[in-house]
């Protein structure tokens, strides 16, 4: 009877131990993410690419410079730096979504280079892209490769610039968790489009949403395995943690349909933001990724009055690349 009971143990335990390993598999580990693009809420092509025709071939078009960093843990990052057409103080660093790569955000670069006029750089974030990684780190890891892009910046471009930093789904977290960080006086204001709370808590829903399992104990397993074979686990990858710490301007900005990043999100960042110097906005209609999309109008204008209160002489256009 006792070895019956033992045996039964361990069968559940190697059932547990592989279920945390198929889903490191499935969400950390590097690789294609088909379940994105078989998820009726995204509804975005191309793994959460958020530009239009007009958007990548204007990428296609630009004459980018190919930064690049080594980080502490040896891995090469590289980054698509394009400079404005005009003198200018401001940067943008475009902070790119979960399975997405630079490209994906060509739209933002267009209108951040376009109509404002600044400096560009879009990343690759590790695991994406042409960086290197074989893990996706949920924008823990990132939050310190970004603190050494906003470094390289500075010493490129000079000690005067006003940087903004703008990310979107996981490159919102991504800029959330580096706010908490040490940054310099220069980054002057930060945007986050439907970002997550944390790692745990949107590994959670997701579980609950496409699996329809309860997180403990395989998320639990699963996050002792990214701590083991990535060096972070899910509990402390927290974009609410990090904002409580910021003393930055954070325009939130989130879509009222999102079914992916589910909008309580953010408004528990929002209250949890330690800075005053802090606005939300919500996108009727929008889903996941798609607030631009639905209203760029409002978009436009809320973020050209964010950037006009942080920065100095922001440029502005009639066309808004719509």
């Amino acid at each position: 009877m006792l070895s019956i009971i033992i045996g039964l143990i361990t069968l559940v335990l190697v059932g547990l131990i592989g279920a945390g390993f198929y889903f490191y598999h499935v969400a950390i580990a590097r690789g294609d993410k088909p379940f994105l693009s078989e998820d009726p809420d995204l509804q975005v092509d191309d793994e959460l690419d958020l530009s239009s025709k007009e958007d990548k071939q204007w990428w296609n078009d630009q004459d980018f410079s190919k930064w690049q960093q080594q980080t502490p843990d040896h891995l090469h990052l590289y980054g698509y730096f394009l400079q404005a057409n005009k003198p200018t103080r401001h940067v943008a660093i475009v902070a790119h979504g979960y399975s997405g790569d630079a490209k994906t955000m060509s739209g933002f670069a267009r209108l951040y280079h376009e109509v404002y006029g600044m400096h560009v750089l879009v990343p690759d974030a590790r695991g994406h892209g042409i960086s290197e990684g074989d893990y996706i780190g949920f924008g823990w890891h990132e939050r310190l490769d970004y603190q050494r892009w906003i470094a390289q910046v500075l010493q490129q471009l000079g000690n005067d610039m006003e940087i903004v930093l703008h990310g979107v789904s996981m490159g919102a977290a991504t800029v959330m968790m580096t706010s908490g960080e040490k940054l310099p006086d220069q980054v002057k204001a930060i945007i986050a489009d439907c970002g997550y709370t944390s790692a745990m808590e949107e590994l959670r829903y997701q579980m609950k949403r496409m699996y329809h399992l309860p997180a403990f104990p395989i998320l639990h397993i699963t996050s002792l395995l990214a701590k083991l074979k990535s060096g972070y686990s899910f509990q402390e990858a927290s974009a609410l943690n990090q904002v409580k710490k910021t003393t930055k301007p954070m325009l939130y900005v989130h879509g009222k349909e999102d079914a992916f990043v589910p909008t309580f999100m953010v408004h528990k960042l929002y209250q949890a933001t330690n800075t005053n110097q802090k606005e939300l906005l919500l996108i009727p209609q929008a889903g996941h990724g798609l607030a631009w999309q639905t209203d760029s109008q409002t978009y436009y204008q809320r973020l050209t009055a964010f950037l006009s209160k942080h920065l100095t002489e922001v440029q502005q256009a009639d066309d808004i690349l719509l």
